[in-house]
């Protein structure tokens, strides 16, 4: 599929007609942060709202609600003839749309897929409404805060991965010889998110996915909960002395840093490859 890159002069039909076509048949996918903000809205506790409006841990937002356009379900957080009940606490994807964000060599794009801009199917109406930049588009939506928190568990989610790095290599388990932990991260990345999260345990999940953090600074709470999953995987692993210990360590760490990137848009697969190649250039082998 086609994608238009854009600049934030853009000018573009981004007002918005309010008919909520878009909150139908969409894959939003989700950050702790974006789970803490939607609770908050929801008046109800993280992992309420996690339990029964998320999917796979809280990665993504659950579409079980009425049919409407093009036959599909909406999300779950739509209410007819109103609209989103949790819009100010609305995820970066909502709050984006129908535009898309890519983080490439610490510079952000923004960008649109398609030949026809995604709008104009479901509300051919917003060519008659009035035109905006993408900058003022993006800052009337108030993504700011939402976009530092995504770049922020970008980062959290390679140094979780950097975590199980260190347990296969500096721990003596790759240079022992072990040929089972690479395969694992391979075949880790390649499965059903629902049986990822079952491979990991709702323990490590809770903690990955709806840490006990309270904070209204989406910076802050990144750095937060990126120091409590370091504290809690050296508490865990910190006396682990056996290389099969080591091997559960890393698999476990390394699914983590996956399951995160899955609800950050990453590919997985892609990721694992890379984390690989990257392991076996200092000695691990598979």
């Amino acid at each position: 599929m086609q994608t238009s890159k854009l600049n934030t002069q853009d000018i573009l039909p981004l007002t918005c007609s309010r008919t909520g076509n878009c909150c139908f048949g969409k894959l939003v996918l989700l950050n702790p942060w974006e789970l803490v903000s939607l609770a908050r809205e929801k008046k109800i506790t993280t992992r309420e709202f996690r339990d029964l409006y998320c999917e796979y841990g809280g990665i993504r937002l659950r579409f079980n609600g009425k049919i409407g356009w093009k036959e599909q379900q909406a999300c779950s957080q739509y209410i007819d003839n109103f609209g989103c009940s949790v819009h100010l606490g609305r995820p970066l994807a909502c709050r984006l749309y129908p535009l898309g964000r890519q983080l490439q060599s610490e510079k952000v794009h923004y960008m649109y897929q398609g030949d026809e801009f995604p709008c104009l199917e479901a509300c051919p109406e917003v060519l008659e409404l009035p035109h905006l930049g993408v900058g003022d588009y993006l800052k009337g939506q108030m993504t700011d805060q939402f976009e530092k928190a995504q770049d922020g568990y970008l980062e959290l989610m390679q140094n979780i991965a950097d975590m199980a790095f260190e347990l296969l290599l500096d721990t003596g388990l790759a240079e022992s010889g072990d040929k089972e932990t690479l395969p694992v991260w391979r075949k880790m990345s390649n499965e059903l998110p629902e049986v990822l999260v079952d491979r990991i345990g709702h323990e490590w999940i809770d903690c990955l996915m709806i840490p006990e953090i309270s904070d209204d600074d989406s910076i802050a709470f990144v750095e937060k909960h990126n120091e409590l999953l370091q504290l809690k995987i050296q508490e865990e692993f910190g006396s682990s002395q056996t290389t099969q210990e080591f091997h559960e360590a890393s698999v476990l760490v390394m699914g983590l840093a996956l399951h995160l990137a899955r609800g950050l848009g990453a590919n997985p697969k892609d990721l694992a490859e890379l984390w690989i190649a990257t392991a076996k250039s200092y000695g691990a082998q598979e």
